[in-house]
């Protein structure tokens, strides 16, 4: 049994795009989380060694997204996944990259992927 450990519409402003004003904008982009974990010893202890910490995952992405400059969507996504992966010792992550307003005539866009240690070699 695995339990999920999520995070929704984590938001935030980073330089993103192929475009000459893309580079000069901040845009808002937006992530959706999903990891594993076995939530039922932290259940017990009710202590937050014993679980995922998702506040200090939050401030690892926002971090490094802000400082970020990649001009595809997929290029933030994939160093997102192996930031998480790596910093936190996860076996996988999914996670959903959103970039609202991006086309006319559509709420978002974006890309939506899984990806473990071993796509890594973690």
């Amino acid at each position: 049994m695995t339990d999920t450990i999520f995070i929704r519409e984590l938001k935030t402003e980073a330089i993103i795009g192929v475009f000459d004003w893309e580079r000069k904008v901040r845009q808002t982009v937006s992530f959706d989380f999903e990891f594993p974990g076995d939530i039922r010893h932290a259940a017990k202890t009710d202590h937050i060694d014993d679980t995922l910490d998702y506040k200090k995952v939050a401030k690892h992405v926002l971090g490094f997204v802000e400082a970020s400059e990649f001009q595809l969507v997929e290029t933030l996504a994939e160093r997102v996944a192996e930031l998480v992966l790596r910093e936190f010792a996860l076996e996988w992550v999914k996670l959903v990259l959103s970039k609202p307003g991006a086309l006319r005539g559509s709420r978002d866009v974006g890309v939506s992927i899984q990806r473990t240690r071993a796509d890594f070699g973690l």
